[in-house]
């Protein structure tokens, strides 16, 4: 059988090199298609925008607290020439917001839009990404050259410092002597017995309703000085409320001073206790005259000593004046002393250390017990039953903090979960300039001038 030989030159013989001259339907609607789409796309752009229709240039939907305006393009962007400009300036965010910049010493100021980015989705502006922070944090320089917060930190899970409250040297200010071990036993001695007392009989939020066990009848809220108002500015249930002696320890620490009465003197500094006293016996005398014959009470003579004095009248001065000595020394040399650091001053009455209990123990971040209710008290306050010290810090360190907050399938651990930009402490008072009809049409025309930024900014970051 003959083979026939095929070689490349006569298989591209057969090949018509003139193919694309010849009309063709697929190429012919090829062209079609290329040239009419985008002209029907540039003219239906054209007919959205003369229809007043901006759904189709917008990047996104916007936040949930711009929803109320987010098809109106025009609220928040300026428009030149017919056209949107591609970033809202800051001069049209402060128009209904004031922004107190974060620190004086800070060497510049980001635009709005650089840390809350618009268009992701009804998400909350506040919840900035860590960049947003450790543009300046992660080498923090300053005006001035120096600052007393740290200046590198670069996370909260790396490169952060512990906090400072538990950093070394640092303790407990508070002068009150308590010792939770202490306090924290079975068979500790109640008013009506032995009593197990637990961490909320004493630490409770501000906006707490239910009767305290060992107080008062009914809780009060933090009356209105200068740490209620600090805790005025803070969710109720974020941090606890200071110990006050009438609502946590007088029914197992009452302040009697003599068995003839059957109220407490004031838990008050010892000028109005002593005034107390003295009225409370001067009352007592005058309608028991009796008393005034002073009979010493019968005890066993002993070999050598003298024998004891006659029974004597006194004046109604000279039995207050003692009765009053002898309830001073009961109350300042045991009953106050217990709990409290008193010092001698030479004079009538001591001076009694201020408690300086502190209210806030991280100023520069913020904290709510809500979220953690799952936990234990002692899950995060590890060495509270052990502690016998008032100087004992008992917050969790942030390596117990970092169990939970982690940057991967735990909870949120970017830098506003604690920290707060703005200083909202200073912020100033804005009035929006837009009525109801305003916003849904979205009169841009009718916007007013912001006034100034207004006032400087406290201090907000890592001490």
């Amino acid at each position: 059988m003959l083979r026939r030989t095929r070689t490349a030159k006569k298989l591209a013989q057969r090949i018509d090199l003139n193919y694309f001259q010849r009309p063709h339907r697929f190429r012919r609607w090829r062209l079609l298609l290329s040239v009419s789409l985008p002209l029907l796309a540039l003219l239906w752009l054209g007919w959205q925008g003369a229809a007043g229709q901006q759904e189709l240039y917008t990047s996104g939907p916007v936040s949930a607290a711009h929803a109320v305006f987010g098809d109106r393009c025009e609220v928040c962007h300026v428009t030149q020439a017919g056209v949107f400009r591609r970033h809202v300036t800051d001069q049209a965010c402060l128009v209904c917001h004031d922004g107190p910049i974060h620190q004086d010493e800070q060497v510049f100021t980001p635009p709005c839009g650089a840390c809350h980015v618009e268009h992701k989705g009804a998400l909350r502006l506040a919840h900035t990404d860590d960049w947003s922070c450790t543009q300046c944090h992660a080498g923090l320089q300053t005006k001035s050259g120096s600052s007393e917060f740290e200046l590198v930190v670069e996370g909260f899970n790396t490169g952060h410092p512990e906090f400072a409250v538990l950093r070394s040297g640092r303790g407990d200010p508070g002068t009150i002597k308590l010792n939770h071990e202490a306090h924290l036993r079975p068979d500790l001695r109640g008013p009506t017995g032995p009593v197990q007392l637990e961490c909320a009989s004493c630490h409770r939020p501000p906006g707490a309703s239910a009767p305290w066990p060992y107080g008062e009848a009914q809780f009060q809220t933090v009356a209105a000085s200068a740490e209620g108002d600090v805790l005025a500015a803070v969710p109720t249930s974020a941090y606890m409320a200071p110990i006050e002696y009438a609502k946590h320890c007088v029914s197992c620490h009452p302040l009697q001073f003599d068995e003839r009465f059957a109220d407490t003197v004031p838990h008050k500094e010892p000028k109005v206790v002593y005034e107390f006293l003295l009225a409370k016996y001067r009352q007592y005398i005058a309608r028991h005259p009796a008393e005034l014959r002073h009979v010493p009470r019968r005890t066993r003579r002993l070999p050598g000593k003298p024998p004891p004095a006659p029974p004597r009248t006194l004046t109604p001065a000279r039995w207050v004046a003692q009765r009053v000595a002898e309830a001073e020394q009961l109350l300042w040399r045991k009953t106050c002393k217990e709990c409290h650091a008193l010092r001698d001053t030479g004079g009538a009455l001591p001076e009694v250390a201020e408690p300086a209990i502190p209210v806030r123990w991280l100023p520069q971040a913020e904290f709510d017990h809500e979220p953690h209710r799952l936990l234990a008290c002692t899950a995060c306050h590890a060495g509270t039953a052990s502690s016998k010290e008032t100087a004992d810090v008992l917050l969790p360190g942030i390596e117990t903090c970092q169990q939970c907050h982690r940057p991967v399938e735990a909870a949120e651990a970017r830098c506003f979960e604690c920290h707060r930009y703005h200083d909202w402490s200073r912020a100033r008072r804005v009035t929006g300039p837009y009525t109801i009809p305003d916003l849904l049409r979205g009169a841009a025309n009718e916007r007013r001038p912001a006034a100034p930024v207004g006032g400087d900014a406290g201090a907000g970051g890592v001490r």
